[in-house]
């Protein structure tokens, strides 16, 4: 198997730098198209990880470009049909991120984080079992960790500012937000999306838990659906075979990374602590097997 490359982070000179996240970072490349180059830093309880996993920027940009095309029948979306060649002319830097990028329309992004959830796991477990209702939606008593839920439900929270912890809203705050019709509309499409892409994977050994969309408006006011989809990333990825209620299955997603945090003597503040040269093994494989499994394809280094 081929070692993936590694990009911890970029400095591309012909176009001008916006702003880097935990993962991305953000290029302008004129009035209306961003270049997002999604890198392969990792991080964990809100701390970006000194190391990265090799070649997961490649897998989050394939897989969410796979989803962006499959599902474009129930939403618009945020790819732009300029070529990565025309947004970044420059030769040597446009290899630098080559299968990591993508092209994007400039959008206004709603403040709202449209959460879908099929399964009951964590922090809707942990709201479930000390209230019985998740996002003040109402479950059946006796529900165990893990479970499926009779049908998937929609838990938008907030969308925090850097370093800060998203929060958990009922819909009725989404009202507020975003005014009716349109909170109405996004709670449909995201559950739309989440039905399809949950059938989709399931039939290639993928369970998908739970999952985040984000949606931003254009100038006219149309809704796209915009930054990543249905990644290890932003979602929750259990694999079909070693699924059953009651415990916390394995996953596709960091939650190995975090595991392995967790037994650390770290008070989970920056910095983060460096990874063990097998947990960074273990966790590339675990996004490749991801893509692997979607897409029915080995993932390029």
């Amino acid at each position: 198997m081929t070692v993936p490359t590694i990009l911890y982070e970029t400095r591309l000179k012909c176009v001008r730098h916006r702003s880097s996240g935990k993962v991305r970072d953000i290029y302008d490349v004129d009035d209306h198209h961003l270049l997002i180059v999604t890198t392969d830093r990792i991080s964990a309880f809100d701390v970006v990880l000194p190391d990265a996993i090799p070649g997961k920027g490649r897998v989050l940009t394939a897989l969410s470009k796979f989803w962006f095309a499959k599902l474009k029948g129930v939403i618009a979306n945020h790819l732009s049909a300029m070529s990565l060649e025309q947004a970044v002319p420059d030769e040597d830097e446009r290899a630098q991120i080559e299968g990591r990028a993508m092209v994007v329309k400039k959008l206004k992004p709603l403040p709202v984080e449209a959460i879908v959830r099929g399964y009951l796991i964590g922090s809707g477990w942990r709201e479930y079992q000390k209230t019985g209702a998740v996002c003040g939606i109402d479950l059946a008593q006796g529900l165990q960790q893990a479970e499926q839920l009779p049908e998937a439900i929609y838990t938008p929270s907030t969308k925090a500012e850097a370093g800060e912890h998203d929060e958990n809203i009922p819909f009725e705050n989404t009202v507020d937000l975003l005014g009716p019709d349109l909170a109405e509309k996004v709670r449909t499409v995201s559950l739309r999306l989440y039905t399809e892409a949950a059938e989709f994977a399931r039939q290639r050994g993928i369970i998908i838990a739970d999952t985040k969309f984000e949606f931003g408006l254009d100038e006219a006011g149309a809704l796209y659906l915009i930054d990543e989809l249905l990644t290890p990333d932003s979602s929750r990825f259990w694999p079909v075979e070693q699924y059953r209620p009651g415990i916390s299955p394995p996953s596709f997603d960091k939650q190995f990374v975090r595991d392995y945090l967790e037994s650390l003597d770290w008070d989970k503040t920056h910095p983060g602590p460096k990874l063990p040269p097998e947990v960074i093994a273990k966790s590339t494989a675990k996004y490749r097997e991801a893509e692997e499994r979607l897409l029915g394809r080995t993932p390029t280094a």
